[in-house]
């Protein structure tokens, strides 16, 4: 299974996969860190699909731990799947388990659709202050569950941006 699951340091917009996620926020409709870039990667018609998408709630297309697909526009990735990581609270409101749940659903909507290779960025380690090493526990933890129940994924990157969120990956494979 490891060889399904590698580590890549750099810029997740770059990447040759079918699929990228996106650690977005609930409007889906842009934001900063990875959310921005990969908005400004794939280009204007990006923001007018996530517009489109429909609202479960004023101001909210994707509640926090769903998972949203959208095509990829500008960017090498065919497809973008969006999700909505917690902002972290100190770890006692639920983060672990809304933050699997990225990793989980973003996985089970790759699979419907076919998907075979997908990248993660570190969800939720940016502005929304998840400690990166927890984080990257829950998501290899998460992303190894699903590989076993989805064996038509064939690849996961972790794209992490810098040497912390690399290390923290690493660490977390070779965890058992």
């Amino acid at each position: 299974m490891a060889q399904r699951m590698e580590i890549v340091e750099g810029d997740i917009t770059k990447l040759k996969v079918d699929a990228i996620v996106n650690a977005a926020n609930t409007t889906l409709l842009g934001g900063g860190g990875v959310d921005g870039a990969i908005h400004h990667a794939a280009g204007s018609a990006l923001l007018e699909e996530c517009r489109r998408l429909p609202e479960v709630r004023p101001g909210v297309r994707c509640p926090t731990g769903e998972a949203r697909l959208t095509r990829g526009h500008n960017l090498p990735a065919r497809w973008v799947i969006h999700t909505v990581g917690p902002v972290w609270h100190g770890g006692k409101s639920g983060e672990e388990e809304l933050l699997a749940k990225c990793y989980r659903n973003s996985m089970a909507l790759a699979a419907s659709e076919g998907i075979t290779s997908i990248a993660f960025p570190a969800i939720s380690t940016g502005v929304y202050g998840y400690p990166v090493q927890q984080a990257a526990k829950i998501a290899v933890r998460e992303v190894r569950q699903a590989l076993e129940k989805h064996p038509q994924i064939e690849r996961v990157i972790f794209a992490c941006f810098g040497r912390l969120a690399v290390e923290a990956h690493e660490a977390a494979m070779n965890e058992r």
